[in-house]
């Protein structure tokens, strides 16, 4: 799953995989942005780790859990 965030008074946005649901990754920013956590931190597909202050996030877009598919009907 692709998740965008975007960070506050910054131009590019982090982009990065996870393998872990939508749900997860919805209560974990629900957590930062309520107060309970000051940091929002998520890990990718290869164990990269990123950490936003929650003071800084504008945005979190959180991508749909897509099948890959094969033959030519894909075109």
């Amino acid at each position: 799953m692709e998740i965008t965030i975007g960070v506050q008074n910054l131009p590019r946005e982090i982009t990065l995989e996870s393998d872990r649901g939508a749900d997860e990754i919805a209560a974990l920013v629900q957590d930062a942005l309520t107060g309970s956590s000051t940091t929002l931190e998520l890990t990718d597909t290869r164990g990269r780790r990123v950490i936003v202050p929650s003071a800084a996030l504008g945005y979190v877009e959180i991508g749909v859990e897509t099948k890959g598919r094969v033959g030519f009907g894909t075109l």
